[in-house]
C-alpha cells in the first residue's frame, strides 16, 4: 500500500529529515512470506542459510537482514498517524493477488 500523505504533511518536516510511513513494527519476513504462501497456494518452508543463498542468490542478502522500521518520530514530528491497513492486512486482501487484464494496472 502506498504512503498516502499530503505535501503539506513534509512542509511541517526538517530539511534532509528521513521519515518513516509505516504503520507497524518489527514484521518478520517469515509472516509477509506465509500470507504470500497462502493467497497462491504455495508451500512455504524454512531454508539453512546455505540454502537461502542459493535459493534467492542476490536476494539472499536482504532476506536474511533484520532492518527494523518505526514511524515514531515521524507520527511525533510531522502529527502524522497511519490511516491505511498494515502491510499483513494489506497483502492478506482477498484481490491483491488477483491477476490484472493484460494491458491494465493497478493505478488506472
Amino acid at each position: 500500500m502506498p504512503l498516502i500523505c499530503s505535501g503539506s504533511l513534509f512542509e511541517k518536516g526538517a530539511a534532509r529529515a528521513c521519515y518513516h510511513g509505516v504503520a507497524e513494527e518489527g514484521v518478520a519476513f517469515r509472516q509477509i512470506a506465509e500470507v504470500i504462501g497462502r493467497r497462491l497456494n504455495v508451500p512455504v518452508i524454512s531454508k539453512t542459510p546455505d540454502e537461502a543463498a542459493h535459493h534467492f542468490t542476490w536476494f539472499a542478502h536482504f532476506a536474511a537482514i533484520d532492518v527494523p522500521a518505526s514511524s515514531k518520530e515521524t507520527q511525533q514530528g510531522l502529527g502524522w498517524r497511519p490511516t491505511q491497513p498494515g502491510l499483513i492486512a494489506d497483502l492478506d486482501r482477498p484481490n491483491y493477488f488477483e491477476a490484472l487484464p493484460k494491458g491494465a494496472s493497478r493505478t488506472s
